[in-house]
């Protein structure tokens, strides 16, 4: 009997603490500020991945036409926007200071050729002294010295033909080069094109002496162009050979303008400490409508997503104040206690998410806040694809149909935790 006693006092006293921590948390919750939240419904939608990048536009094969010899230009043949054919004669420099120096080589060349056959006369004459000497020494008529001098006189004869046969080849290499320089005078198109730029008028002195000057130049076809853009090292990784793109053009506002990635060239550019790739987009321009030099504003769709769930980005940046993580922290007590007695279920969404996509999700869970029978949970998901504004769920304890909380006020505070805190979010997810 004193046992059973015992017993009822310990259970007395334990239905005595538990009705006054329900009478506390009652009146807790009683007095507790109410809480206005913002939602969103989870619902399944469209994900389209994309990088936005700018570039210009220019002519698949552009050719600068430049000269290689000094001088006054004398005519132009050619001008913007003319259409020109490979070989036409475009521009003419003034000839006459090149022509004289074709002139002079002309005679440097002649010189040459006449010394020639002086030398080949002298090695003549050489010959005859040294036959006659010869016959003397014989009869001892002449001396060993004599017949040694004579002989050597031929020697250096025959040497001094080849000096100025070789005097001929310089002054034919030097007349060669004057004749070069003087069609050069003539400034032919390289290739069938547009001419896009003239930087030079007539009458205008160009100096050829340390680098070629540009006269024109000549875009081979405006009907196939490309766009150049710089893509950050940040979405380089995302991009490769043969995805599709379309971009705007200032000129033409409102209209798409669609093209394909042809290459992804290695070479890095860094400006102000930013590292980007250049992206080549190739683009039909039959119509003409697109100019060289243009700005285009590139969009390029690297993933896609049909009819997945999917959570506004403004979910994962909120950060809850003190009052909802606290009302939140009793619900789930609650909660876990309801789950431990309750019968498994069948496969929740993210089960099924995680069958229909497998083990491809590599990425760190993320928390957000979502709002069930007017209380504030948070749980754990996995994000996928995302196109700035809304992002895929891949696995996670949400369904659609769920109210992802993006904003939480609570009644009669001036400012809210919340407010400011996902403010400093927004900036860094």
């Amino acid at each position: 009997m004193k046992k059973r006693g015992v017993v009822g006092w310990v259970v007395f006293l334990l239905v005595i603490a538990a009705a006054f921590v329900v009478y506390w948390r009652f009146f807790r919750s009683a007095k507790a500020a109410p809480i206005d939240y913002k939602t969103v419904t989870v619902e399944k939608r469209r994900i389209v991945g994309k990088v936005t990048a700018s570039g210009t536009l220019q002519a698949t094969v552009t050719v600068q036409v430049g000269t290689q010899v000094s001088g006054r230009i004398q005519k132009l043949n050619a001008d913007f926007n003319s259409q020109v054919k490979k070989g036409d004669l475009i521009a003419k420099i003034d000839p006459q200071l090149l022509q004289a120096t074709v002139a002079q080589a002309h005679a440097n060349y002649a010189s040459a050729q006449a010394n020639v056959v002086k030398a080949q006369a002298q090695v003549r004459d050489a010959e005859m002294q040294f036959n006659r000497i010869k016959a003397l020494f014989d009869q001892n008529l002449a001396s060993a010295a004599d017949l040694q001098t004579a002989q050597t006189t031929l020697a250096v004869n025959k040497a001094s033909v080849d000096v100025a046969k070789a005097s001929v080849e310089q002054a034919a290499a030097s007349l060669s080069q004057a004749q070069v320089n003087l069609n050069y005078c003539n400034i032919y198109s390289p290739i069938d094109g547009t001419v896009i730029s003239r930087s030079v008028d007539v009458g205008q002195t160009v100096a050829a002496s340390l680098s070629a000057p540009t006269l024109f130049t000549i875009a081979e076809d405006l009907k196939k162009m490309q766009v150049n853009t710089n893509i950050s090292e940040g979405d380089v990784g995302r991009l490769e050979a043969g995805m599709a793109a379309y971009f705007t053009v200032d000129a033409f506002p409102g209209q798409r303008f669609r093209g394909k990635i042809s290459q992804i060239r290695n070479a890095a550019q860094t400006v102000q400490n930013v590292v980007t790739y250049d992206a080549v987009i190739d683009v039909d321009n039959s119509d003409l409508k697109l100019r060289p030099g243009m700005t285009a504003n590139v969009t390029i769709t690297y993933a896609q997503r049909d009819e997945v769930l999917a959570v506004p980005n403004a979910a994962l940046r909120f950060r809850p104040p003190p009052e909802v993580t606290s009302a939140a922290a009793s619900a789930s007590a609650s909660a876990s206690a309801v789950a431990a007695n309750a019968p498994s279920a069948a496969p929740s969404g993210s089960a099924r998410r995680r069958q229909q996509r497998g083990n491809d999700t590599t990425n760190d869970p993320k928390p957000v806040w979502i709002l069930r029978g007017g209380v504030a949970m948070l749980v754990q998901i996995k994000l996928g694809l995302t196109d700035g504004t809304y992002t895929e769920v891949v696995d996670g304890e949400i369904n659609e149909g769920d109210l992802v909380i993006t904003d939480a006020n609570v009644v009669g505070k001036t400012s809210t935790p919340a407010a400011t805190q996902t403010a400093t979010m927004r900036r860094m997810f």
